[in-house]
């Protein structure tokens, strides 16, 4: 008979979390979600009955006491034909013993005594079932679900700052809290894998969700950001204090910065990988400025006529 343990990787002495981690390790890379081959599959029914066998405290004793098989399955002599000392037959998980005067009985299961007899020759081919001779009507074949490992889908929204830069935070998996990392660049809708936190050693898929920033808007790895100057800025020139998702900078603006004068902060995109792009935006003062109209209506401008249609 194959043994379970071995089945398992683990030692006949292994506690009940050596079990565990030797089977959540083992479904995943043999679960048919991951794996869709056949005998994969197999497997992964052998490894999951095992577990269930081994992680029961009372299965897996008479499992060890050949009380039980492979499938959990009674054996015909798995505690010894008859145990003198306590007045049973050892070898059917189903007996019960009682006394009544000076007799012992012991109640078995019909169903034990035909699996024991069932391959005995002329019986079988006649059609005999021990179960029609104590009353039982037609043997019934009984079956059972085992747990089957499942990923479980959960949401996460998480601010902008955090896709630009990666780094860690906290999800809630039921009620089970979690510190997860999350890389950088990682896409709207895109989802992050947590191996084993799943249902039955199944994996926790966490769909990520992504704040809109109120500065920055992304092209790919880049950072795009529009900063707003005053006319005399644009003109004079200035020096910008900018709240970057990795850290604050100071960006010089050149004097004579043109509208459409777009500045290249190089690395301080997504994750260092991009660039982060500044593009100025000059404000005019109020329209009742009587100043800035007077200077302007006297003002011999050397531009010329900008546009070229």
């Amino acid at each position: 008979m194959s043994n379970l343990y071995d089945l398992l990787g683990v030692a006949k002495g292994a506690s009940d979390g050596e079990i565990k981690k030797a089977y959540h390790k083992m479904a995943k890379t043999l679960h048919p979600d991951v794996n869709p081959d056949a005998k994969a599959q197999e497997k992964f029914k052998a490894v999951s009955k095992a577990y269930e066998i081994l992680s029961d405290k009372s299965k897996r004793a008479r499992y060890d006491a050949g009380e039980i098989d492979d499938n959990g399955n009674p054996t015909p002599f798995g505690a010894g034909a008859y145990d003198g000392a306590h007045g049973g037959f050892g070898g059917f998980g189903g007996g019960r013993t009682y006394r009544q005067g000076n007799t012992t009985y012991t109640n078995i299961n019909p169903e034990d005594l035909a699996s024991m007899f069932g391959g005995m020759g002329g019986m079988g081919s006649q059609g005999f079932d021990f179960a029609d001779l104590f009353g039982m009507g037609s043997r019934r074949t009984r079956t059972r679900a085992y747990p089957q490992s499942q990923d479980v889908q959960y949401d996460l929204t998480i601010p902008f700052n955090l896709i630009a830069t990666g780094g860690e935070t906290t999800v809630s998996l039921g009620s089970k809290r979690l510190k997860i990392k999350v890389p950088a660049g990682i896409e709207e809708g895109g989802t992050l894998r947590l191996r084993g936190q799943g249902q039955n050693g199944g994996d926790a898929l966490i769909k990520v969700h992504i704040q809109p920033s109120s500065l920055f808007t992304r092209e790919g790895n880049n950072l795009i950001v529009k900063v707003p100057i005053t006319l005399k800025e644009a003109i004079l020139g200035t020096t910008i204090t900018l709240p970057l998702p990795s850290g604050t900078v100071a960006i010089k603006v050149p004097p004579y910065t043109d509208a459409d004068k777009t500045l290249r902060l190089r690395g301080k995109g997504i994750g260092s990988k991009g660039d982060c792009l500044v593009h100025f935006n000059i404000v005019l003062p109020p329209k009742n400025n009587k100043d800035l109209t007077n200077f302007a209506q006297s003002w011999l401008d050397p531009t010329g006529n900008p546009r070229k249609f």
